[in-house]
C-alpha cells in the first residue's frame, strides 16, 4: 500500500493510497490546498477547522457543478441519439417514397412507350 504526504492548511498529513496512485493523491492535495488558499486569501484567518469545513464544500459544489453539467451533456448525447435514428428512419422512408415514385414513373412511361409504339402499327384491318 502506498504512502503520501500531504501539506494541508500548513501541516502535513500522512495519506494511505493504493500503489500507484500516489502521484494522483498528490495533485489531488494540491488542489484542495489551493482550495484552501483561496479561501484563506478571501476570508482570512477563520480557524483552521472551519476553513477545512468550508474548503470541503467549496470542493464539493464545484464537482456538483460538473455533475451537473455531465448529466446536461449526456442528456445531450441522449437527445443527439434519438435525433439520429429519428432522421434515419425518416431518410428510410424518403427513400422508400422515392422508390415508389420513381417505379410509378417508370411504369407510366412504359404505358406511354407501349401506345406510342401501337401508334406505329397498322392496324390489323389495313394490313
Amino acid at each position: 500500500m502506498g504512502q503520501v504526504n500531504l501539506t494541508v492548511g500548513g501541516r502535513v498529513h500522512r495519506i494511505a493510497c493504493e500503489d500507484g496512485q500516489e502521484e494522483h493523491v498528490e495533485a489531488l492535495g494540491v488542489r484542495f490546498e489551493g482550495a484552501i488558499n483561496e479561501l484563506r486569501g478571501a476570508l482570512g484567518e477563520i480557524g483552521d477547522q472551519r476553513l477545512m469545513v468550508m474548503a470541503g464544500i467549496l470542493m464539493t459544489d464545484r464537482l456538483d457543478e460538473v455533475e451537473r453539467r455531465l448529466r446536461q451533456g449526456e442528456q445531450e448525447i441522449r437527445d443527439l441519439k434519438e435525433s439520429r435514428l429519428d432522421s434515419a428512419s425518416r431518410m428510410e422512408s424518403l427513400g422508400d417514397s422515392f422508390a415508389g415514385v420513381i417505379e410509378d414513373a417508370a411504369a407510366r412511361i412504359e404505358r406511354m412507350a407501349d401506345r406510342v409504339r401501337g401508334l406505329g402499327e397498322p392496324d390489323e384491318a389495313e394490313a
